[in-house]
C-alpha cells in the first residue's frame, strides 16, 4: 500500500467513476484500474464494485476511504508545516460549518481568508454537528464549528457563543414586526406541532433531551433536515420550529415570523470550535482559529458570549 494507491482509490470512490477520476488525476484509466486492483489484492478485500453508472463503494471500501482521506491530509499537512517555515502561511485548510451558521459566516470567512492568506487555500464543508465531529476524527476536516458538543477524548473544544432557543411561528395577519412576545415554558412545548430536524441534529437532540428530563414528549409533526425548508413550512402554517434567532436572519421574509424565547428553564445552544486532539495544529490552523473566533463575535449577533 502506498500513497499513490490511496490517492487513486479515494478519487475513484468519491467521484464514483474510473473515467471521471482518470480525467481529474490526468492518468490513463488502465493505469488507475491497475493500481486500485493491486490495492485490493494486497488487502484481500473488494473495495469497489463496477455497475452500469460507474462504481459503488463496498463496506470495506468505505472504511478505507475514511482512513485514506485522513492519511492524505496528514501528508499534505506535513508539507504545509515545512513550507510555512519559509515565511507567510501556505497550504490548505478545511473547515466544517453547520448550515445555519454557514449562511452568516461563509462570505466573511472567505473574504478575510483571501485578504490575510493569499498563498493558502480554504475548503468549507457544510454538515450537521455529528457529521463534523466524525469528519474531524477521520482527518477529513482540520477544524469545525459544532453545536452542543458532547465530551469526546478525540476532540478538543472551546465555546464561542451561547444562543437562546426560540419557538418560531408564522406571524398572524396584521401582526407588528416589532412586537415582542412573551417567553414560552418548556412545559408548553408539547402543545405545538413541531417541524424539526431528525436525529442526530444538535438542536433536536438538545431539546428532546431537556424535555425527556422534564417528563415531556416532543410533538413532532414533520421531520425536515433543511433549515430554509423548515422556515418555509412554518411560514405556510404547517407547524412551529425551535431554532436560534440567527436561523431566521438569512430568510427572505424575516418579518413573517414571530419568535418566543423558551424559558422556565431557559433553553440555549452552545456553538463551539472543535479540533482533533490527536493532531498538531499548523501555524495556519492557529490563525484560522483566531479568525473564526473574531468572525463569530462580529457576525453571530444577537448571540451572547458564552462562558468558556
Amino acid at each position: 500500500m502506498d500513497l499513490k494507491q490511496l490517492k487513486y482509490f479515494s478519487h475513484v470512490a468519491e467521484l464514483g467513476s474510473f473515467t471521471r477520476a482518470a480525467a481529474v488525476l490526468l492518468v490513463a484509466q488502465p493505469t488507475l484500474s491497475r493500481e486500485v486492483r493491486q490495492l485490493e489484492v494486497e488487502l484481500r478485500q473488494t473495495l469497489l464494485v463496477r455497475n452500469g453508472r460507474g462504481v459503488a463503494v463496498t463496506d470495506a471500501g468505505k472504511r478505507l476511504l475514511a482512513h485514506s482521506l485522513g492519511i492524505l491530509q496528514q501528508v499534505e499537512r506535513a508539507k504545509q508545516e515545512l513550507a510555512e517555515t519559509k515565511g507567510e502561511p501556505v497550504g490548505s485548510i478545511s473547515v466544517g460549518i453547520p448550515p445555519s451558521v454557514g449562511r452568516l459566516l461563509t462570505v466573511p470567512l472567505v473574504t478575510q481568508f483571501r485578504q490575510r492568506f493569499p498563498k493558502a487555500s480554504l475548503r468549507i464543508i457544510e454538515g450537521m454537528s455529528a457529521h463534523i465531529v466524525e469528519w474531524l476524527s477521520t482527518g477529513r476536516l482540520d477544524m469545525g464549528l459544532i453545536y452542543d458538543p458532547i465530551p469526546n477524548p478525540e476532540i478538543d473544544m472551546s465555546s464561542l457563543v451561547q444562543d437562546q432557543l426560540y419557538l418560531i411561528g408564522p406571524r398572524p395577519p396584521g401582526g407588528d414586526a416589532n412586537e415582542t412576545h412573551a417567553e414560552v415554558s418548556l412545559a408548553e412545548l408539547p402543545d405545538y406541532p413541531l417541524i424539526i430536524p431528525s436525529r442526530p441534529h444538535a438542536v433536536r437532540m438538545h431539546v428532546e433531551t431537556q424535555m425527556a428530563h422534564a417528563g415531556l414528549k416532543m410533538n413532532v409533526a414533520w421531520e425536515v433536515d433543511g433549515i430554509p425548508s423548515i422556515l418555509d413550512l412554518v411560514q405556510q402554517h404547517f407547524g412551529y420550529a425551535i431554532l436560534p434567532l440567527m436561523a431566521i436572519r438569512g430568510h427572505a421574509s424575516t418579518d413573517s415570523f414571530f419568535a418566543r424565547p423558551i424559558g422556565t428553564p431557559k433553553l440555549a445552544s452552545v456553538l463551539a470550535l472543535a479540533t482533533s486532539s490527536r493532531r498538531l495544529l499548523t501555524p495556519l490552523s492557529h490563525q484560522i482559529e483566531d479568525l473564526l473566533r473574531e468572525l463569530a463575535q462580529t457576525h453571530l449577533q444577537p448571540l451572547q458570549p458564552a462562558h468558556v
